[in-house]
């Protein structure tokens, strides 16, 4: 293979990879974009510092109004919109806790698998924390 070859196939090698990130990067903007322009009233959506709100008002431009609590509605950017959040994923059913003394008929296992209550054995028998036996006032 010729040396002069090899410069210029090198070149198309390093810029085949960016070309094709810059593509991808900019339908996924795209998709964003869409989405924040298509968000109504009652959706469940994610900001980009976290927060999570149900919008009340779609009614602006580049505006939205989120409820994040009970009566409490603030107005952000639709730009601020990172995603819509899934109706359902949002509501956390609380585990079933069982407590540590359970009977003994309850369904354990001894290898270490994960019994129907959701806990290891080795979880439900582990003592609680240590609390320390000495004094504030002896530590030096």
């Amino acid at each position: 293979m010729d040396i002069s070859l090899l410069f210029p196939i090198l070149i198309l090698l390093l810029f085949i990879p960016i070309f094709l990130s810059g593509r991808k990067q900019k339908r996924q903007v795209a998709e964003t974009q869409q989405m924040q322009n298509a968000l109504t009233e009652g959706d469940v959506v994610t900001t980009t510092s976290g927060l999570r709100g149900t919008i009340v008002d779609a009614s602006y431009e580049d505006t939205i109004d989120l409820e994040i609590a009970d009566g409490v509605v603030t107005t952000w950017l639709r730009a601020a919109i990172r995603d819509k959040v899934a109706q359902d994923a949002h509501v956390e059913e609380p585990a079933d806790e069982t407590p540590a003394d359970a009977p003994a008929d309850s369904p354990t296992s001894t290898n270490g698998t994960v019994s129907t209550n959701g806990t290891t054995p080795a979880a439900a028998d582990a003592p609680a924390s240590p609390v320390a036996d000495t004094p504030a006032d002896e530590k030096k």
